[in-house]
C-alpha cells in the first residue's frame, strides 16, 4: 500500500509541474481569469481533457492484489485494474472550470479508461460523470462568487470525489470479492493523494492569484504617485521644461535606465543613461519612435538594432514607446528605455500604457484650459470644466486605500476616475452632448462616491432607449446627482434612493432626478437655482449655474423645475429633444 502511495506520488508530481509552467504563461494566467466565458471553458477542456489522457497513460497496474509499476500503459488485460491520477483531474477541472468543463473532461478521461480495458472498464465512465458533477456543482458556486474554492476545501473535496470512486468500484463491479479486493489495496493511497493533490494544485493557483494581486497593486500605486506628481507639469503643456521634470520624476520612481519625452519631430528632454547623444532639443534619431508616433500604436525594441539609433556604441538594449495623444491626435511619446533586454517585464508595458493615457489626459485638460480662456462663453465653460480639488484629492486618497484591501477595485475605481475627467474636459470644448456620455459621468462619479460610502445610497436609472443619443448640456444630470448625495440624506446612513429618469416627451426631452431625502428646506425652495444659497458641503452655486446654462442654450422653458416635501424632491426640466449627428445618419 505505501509503496502504491509513493508511486501515485509521482504521478501527481508530473501533473502539478505541469501546472506550475501553466500558471506562468501569461495566456493561461489571463484564460483563469475568464472562466466563466464559453471560449476559456473550451480551452480548459482541451488542457484538462489532455491532462486526464495523461494520467490513463501513467498510471499503476493493479493484477489481483499486486502492483505492478509499468511505464505507460495503452491496453489493460482483462483482469488487470489501473490506479491513477484520473480522478484528480476531473475534480480540479470542476473546481475550477465549473459543470461544463467537468463534465467534458469526464467524458474524455472515461471514454479513454474504458478505451484501455481492464476489469469492468465502464464503472470508471459512470465514476468520472460522477464525479464531475460534485465538483462541478463547488465550481459553479466559486465561479459565481468570482473565487476559487480555499485549500482546505479542495482537499475535502479531491478526498471525496475518490471515496465516489471507490463506491462505484463497489456497487457496479461484475466481480465483488475483486472489487473489494482492489477497494481495500488502492483506497487510502488514492483518497490520500487525491486530496493532497488537488490541495497542491489549488495552492498554486491561489499563489500566483495572490502575486498577481500583489503586482497589481503595486502598479496601481506607482502609477498614483506619478500622476499625482507629474500633474502639474503635463498641465502646463507639452514643453522642455514640464517634460524634462516629469521625466526625472519617472525616473526616479521607476525601474528604467532612462526616460524620453518627446513631440512629433524632438527630443524634448532625455534623462537618463545615454544622454551624452539622445540630447534635448535636437530631431528625433530613432526609428522607433518615429514608428510610434506614425502608427500610434504602442512600439517594443529589444535591441539596439531595433531601437534604431545611430550613435556607435549606444548602451540602450531595450525599449518601450507610447505615443502621447491629445484629441486622439499623436503629439509626442514617452519613452522607456533599458540597458538590459531581460529587465523588460510585462508589468513595465502594462504600467506605460497606463501611464500614457493619464498623461494625455493632463496634456488634453491643459489645453482645454487655454482654449477655454479664449472663447465667448469662457465663464460658464470654465465652470463646466472645473474639477472640486476635494473630490479629486478624495478620490486619490480613496484608491490608495483601496490599493490594499482589493486592488482590483482599486484599479477600477482608477479607470472610474480617467473617465470622470475625459468627461470634464469633453464638457470644456462643447455646449452638448450625447445623454450616453452624460451618463457615463455620472455613473464614473458615482462609482468613487460609493467607493468612499459603500451601501450609503442606490441610484436607478429608467432611460427611454431613443433617449440614448439625444443631446443634453454636459453635467446637466450629474450636478442634480451630486446635489442630492451631498444635501437630501444628511445624517442619514441607509435606505436613501435616487431615480433618474429621462423620456421623451410632446414637449421634448424630460429629464428628472428623484430622492427620498429629507427635501428643502421652505425658505430655501422658492430661491434655488435662481441665486446661490447658503452650504455647507458646497458652493451653493451649482443649480444657479445649471439653470443659467439651460436658460441660455434653450430659454426660460428649460428652467429648472423644484417639487419637495418631507418624503423626498424632484428637480425635472425639458429641453428641445435632438440627436446626435451619427444618430440622424
Amino acid at each position: 500500500m505505501f509503496n502504491l502511495f509513493i508511486l501515485l506520488l509521482e504521478r501527481v508530481g508530473l501533473i502539478i509541474l505541469i501546472a506550475y509552467i501553466l500558471m506562468n504563461i501569461n495566456h493561461f494566467k489571463t484564460m483563469m481569469n475568464e472562466r466563466d466565458k464559453r471560449h476559456s471553458q473550451w480551452q480548459l477542456i482541451i488542457i484538462f481533457g489532455c491532462f486526464s489522457i495523461l494520467s490513463n497513460f501513467t498510471g499503476v497496474q493493479i493484477l489481483g492484489d499486486q502492483v505492478v509499476n509499468g511505464a505507460v500503459y495503452k491496453h489493460l488485460a482483462p483482469d488487470a485494474s489501473l490506479a491513477n491520477t484520473r480522478v484528480l483531474t476531473i475534480g480540479v477541472s470542476g473546481l475550477i472550470g465549473g459543470p461544463f468543463v467537468a463534465i467534458a473532461v469526464a467524458i474524455i478521461s472515461g471514454l479513454y479508461r474504458v478505451y484501455i480495458g481492464g476489469a469492468d472498464a465502464y464503472i470508471y465512465l459512470i465514476s468520472s460523470i460522477v464525479i464531475a458533477l460534485v465538483s462541478g456543482y463547488f465550481g459553479h458556486k466559486a465561479i459565481r462568487a468570482r473565487r476559487y474554492p480555499t485549500i482546505l476545501k479542495g482537499a475535502l473535496i479531491g478526498g471525496t470525489t475518490e471515496i465516489i470512486q471507490m463506491l462505484c468500484i463497489l456497487i457496479f463491479s461484475n466481480n465483488t470479492e475483486h472489487a473489494w479486493t482492489l477497494v481495500k489495496l488502492i483506497a487510502l493511497p488514492m483518497i490520500s493523494i487525491n486530496s493532497i493533490g488537488t490541495a497542491i494544485f489549488l495552492s498554486i493557483i491561489l499563489s500566483t492569484i495572490k502575486k498577481e494581486e500583489e503586482t497589481r497593486a503595486i502598479q496601481t500605486h506607482d502609477v498614483l504617485q506619478l500622476a499625482n506628481q507629474t500633474l502639474p507639469y503635463f498641465r502646463s503643456g507639452l514643453n522642455e521644461q514640464s517634460a524634462k521634470k516629469a521625466a526625472e520624476i519617472i525616473l526616479n520612481l521607476m525601474q528604467v535606465s532612462a526616460v524620453a519625452i518627446t513631440n512629433r519631430k524632438d527630443i524634448l528632454t532625455h534623462v537618463g543613461v545615454a544622454s551624452d547623444h539622445h540630447v534635448a532639443q535636437k530631431a528625433i534619431i530613432t526609428n522607433l519612435s518615429k514608428e510610434a508616433i506614425q502608427s500610434g500604436t504602442l512600439k517594443e525594441a529589444y535591441s539596439s538594432e531595433d531601437i534604431g539609433c545611430n550613435h556607435p556604441g549606444c548602451p540602450l538594449q531595450a525599449a518601450i514607446v507610447v505615443p502621447l495623444r491629445i484629441k486622439d491626435k499623436v503629439v509626442g511619446t514617452l519613452k522607456l528605455y533599458f540597458t538590459n533586454v531581460n529587465d523588460v517585464t510585462y508589468a513595465d508595458k502594462q504600467l506605460a500604457t497606463g501611464l500614457a493615457d493619464i498623461f494625455s489626459s493632463q496634456l488634453e485638460l491643459g489645453e482645454a484650459e487655454t482654449q477655454s480662456a479664449l472663447v465667448r462663453d469662457a465663464e460658464i465653460k470654465s465652470l463646466q470644466a472645473q474639477v472640486n480639488p476635494h473630490f479629486f484629492f478624495n478620490a486619490i486618497n480613496t484608491i490608495s486605500a483601496m490599493v490594499r484591501i482589493d486592488s482590483e477595485k482599486a484599479r477600477t475605481l482608477l479607470l472610474q476616475l480617467s473617465q470622470f475627467f475625459r468627461s470634464n474636459l469633453q464638457g470644456a470644448r462643447n455646449n452638448l452632448i450625447s445623454l450616453e456620455k452624460e451618463l457615463q459621468q455620472v455613473k464614473a462619479y458615482l462609482s468613487l462616491e460609493q467607493a468612499r460610502y459603500p451601501d450609503r445610497f442606490e441610484v436607478e436609472f429608467i432611460i427611454d432607449r431613443n433617449c440614448y443619443n439625444a443631446l443634453v448640456p454636459p453635467f446637466a444630470i450629474q450636478i442634480l446627482i451630486e446635489n442630492a448625495v451631498k444635501h437630501a440624506f444628511k445624517n442619514r446612513k441607509s435606505n436613501n434612493y435616487i431615480q433618474v429618469i429621462a423620456k421623451q416627451t410632446d414637449k421634448g426631452l424630460n429629464i428628472s432626478v428623484h430622492d427620498n431625502g429629507q427635501g428643502i428646506p421652505a425658505d430655501k425652495l422658492n430661491i434655488i437655482g435662481t441665486t446661490t444659497v447658503n452650504s455647507e458641503s458646497g458652493t451653493g452655486s451649482a443649480l444657479e449655474n445649471l439653470n443659467r446654462r439651460l436658460d441660455g442654450l434653450f430659454g426660460n422653458t428649460a428652467n429648472l423645475h423644484f417639487q419637495s416635501n418631507h418624503a423626498g424632491t424632484i428637480v425635472s426640466y425639458t429641453i428641445p429633444y435632438h440627436l446626435t449627428e451619427e444618430a440622424n445618419l
